[in-house]
């Protein structure tokens, strides 16, 4: 057995039949990652001519010294414990006679599966077993983070998307079924976006996420040569909002007539007729306002407002969210609701298996400081996929040690 540099083909190949698998494994994300300040190469276990492992591994600089990392981890069946074992050995001296000092790994090692409620509702038998051979390997485990300080997020919501699309909208939460539905009656539509029309999904989330508007428009350029890329956005139609307001507001109108008719028959003496009335007076109010927005909105905005957008890659049987965002300022019109749901319909009925959520943080806290971002996720009757988290393996430990009591004397190293 040998590790080997692998052609771009070559992991390509072995990436696409390998299971579990991720879209941070791919050739495409290593070519976007090449344009963030990393270099990349991947590489396999090699015996007798035949692929036995294999991984991305981005290289970047930390202080003068080169530290690699290899999102989600290694292909390699981490149940194996002598494959495993040879692929981390030759790996290490690999990566340390290139003055790589360490590597850090994610790796898909499932440890509970837990459904939207926070239930456990799978246990990996055989985690304990896979984390203990990984530390006597050398791996120093860097801890059971709750929130989103590791590589990639530990914490993971999925959706099972084998569903007919009518069964995957009853599991919605109620509240959630409500705004859908509002949405599509306020005007709001799902559009198939291109390249062009990313500096509107960075304007919404360039306070939140770390990576620049390049990073975007890498990925779609790199994944769209093979079609695994979508964008989408949502609008809305002020045209159709004013329309809609404008029937509710003369139903409701004609509703409060009619009512203060009935009232006069019965003398006002009439308890339900006078709640109800009060009731519908409400909406007429509510409506009114809406119809003065509506109207203003149709002529600042006559070809509509975007009020969301997402970027979704698919690999093997799987999409992924890569990032979402929305206008705060049009968040009750609810395009982001309306934008996922369309994707759970879209890529069910496409045949793919999962719709990856991407991370939440951990779903057993009792308080929690992300609980928004969670409760967003997982209301749309996701569950969540615990990792065993980050992983430390030391190259060249020579290396190592200067690069660790480099922190705190880096002005050294400019």
């Amino acid at each position: 057995m040998k590790i080997k540099v692998l052609t771009n083909d070559e992991f390509l190949a072995f990436s696409k039949r390998f299971r579990p698998s991720s879209m941070y494994q791919t050739v495409e994300y290593a070519l976007a990652m090449n344009n963030q300040n990393q270099n990349s190469m991947f590489v396999g276990l090699v015996d007798d001519n035949e692929i036995k492992a294999a991984s991305l591994i981005l290289i970047q600089k930390i202080n003068g010294f080169r530290y690699a990392s290899a999102p989600r981890g290694f292909l390699i069946d981490y149940n194996d414990t002598e494959l495993l074992t040879n692929f981390t050995k030759l790996l290490k001296k690999f990566l340390g006679k290139k003055d790589i000092v360490a590597i850090k790994i994610n790796p898909m090692i499932i440890k509970t599966v837990y459904d939207p409620s926070g239930k456990s509702i799978l246990k990996n038998t055989r985690y304990d077993e896979i984390f203990s051979s990984m530390t006597k390997l050398g791996y120093f485990h860097l801890g059971y983070n709750n929130y989103f300080e590791a590589l990639k997020p530990r914490f993971e919501a999925i959706i099972d998307l084998e569903k007919p699309t009518n069964q995957l909208f009853k599991e919605i939460d109620k509240g959630f079924q409500a705004k859908i539905r509002k949405a599509i009656k306020n005007g709001v539509k799902v559009y198939h976006g291109d390249v062009d029309d990313l500096e509107y999904l960075y304007s919404e989330t360039k306070d939140k996420y770390p990576r620049d508007l390049n990073y975007f428009k890498d990925l779609y350029k790199y994944f769209d040569r093979s079609g695994n890329i979508d964008f989408y956005y949502s609008k809305l139609d002020t045209t159709e909002y004013l329309k809609y307001t404008q029937t509710k507001y003369n139903e409701m109108h004609k509703l409060s007539f009619d009512l203060g008719k009935k009232l006069i028959g019965s003398s006002g003496k009439n308890p339900k007729i006078v709640n109800e009335k009060l009731q519908v007076d409400k909406e007429v109010s509510m409506y009114s306002k809406q119809l003065a927005e509506a109207t203003n909105l149709l002529r600042d905005y006559p070809d509509g407002i975007l009020i969301s957008s997402a970027l979704v890659i698919k690999w093997q049987d799987t999409v992924y969210l890569v990032i979402n965002g929305y206008d705060e300022k049009y968040r009750k019109f609810s395009g982001n609701h309306l934008m996922i749901w369309k994707l759970l319909g879209r890529y069910s009925k496409l045949g793919y298996k999962y719709f990856n959520f991407g991370g939440v943080s951990n779903i057993t806290l009792e308080k929690n400081k992300f609980k928004g971002l969670n409760d967003f996720k997982l209301n749309f009757n996701a569950n969540v996929t615990e990792y065993a988290g980050d992983f430390e393996l030391i190259t060249n430990r020579p290396l190592y040690f200067v690069y660790k009591n480099s922190f705190g004397i880096s002005d050294i190293f400019k």
